[in-house]
Order: C-alpha cells, then structure tokens, then sequence
C-alpha cells in the first residue's frame, strides 16, 4: 500500500501520460491498451477497452494492436530462445 504521498505523486504522474506531448489522445489510449495487454494487466485492460469505447475505436483496431503484442511477444521469445541455443551450440 503506497502511502499518502506516493499514492498521489503516482496519480499526478499516470494522468500526465493520457495526452501525450505529440501524440493525440485516441493514440495514448490504443498505447495504453497494448501496454496493459503486454504487462497482462488485465484491471488495466478493461479501463482502456472502455475508453477506446468512448474514442470509437473499432473491434478491428484493438484486434490490430491485440495482433502487434502478440507478434512482440513470440518475437521476443524467439530471439531469447535462438541466443540461448545459439550460445549452447558453441559450448559443445
């Protein structure tokens, strides 16, 4: 549990992210939305499924960003594992 002054210093923080410096609003949420799926946050993922909602974001865009996290993901599984096997191979 954070105390008072962390808690709020939090707050300030996370509201500064929703509109970005450049980009506009309706992008912050569909990051935000990616970044809650990546993190696998799933309170944070119903909290921008509903403002993608109120930005009309359609099915098809969340599916776009749904299809972007998972490609990242296996990616990055990918690479690890190829490094990983990559440097057992030059060990035998």
């Amino acid at each position: 549990m954070l105390n008072v002054q962390h808690s709020d210093s939090w707050s300030s923080f996370y509201s500064s992210t929703s509109k970005g410096a450049v980009l506009d609003e309706r992008t912050m949420v569909l990051i935000g939305l990616a970044a809650a799926m990546a993190v696998d946050c799933e309170p944070c993922a119903e909290a921008y499924l509903a403002k993608c909602k109120g930005h009309g974001i359609s099915d098809a865009e969340i599916a776009d960003v749904l299809a972007k996290v998972m490609a990242v993901s296996a990616g990055k599984r990918k690479i690890k594992f190829s490094r990983t096997f990559d440097r057992m191979r030059k060990q035998q």
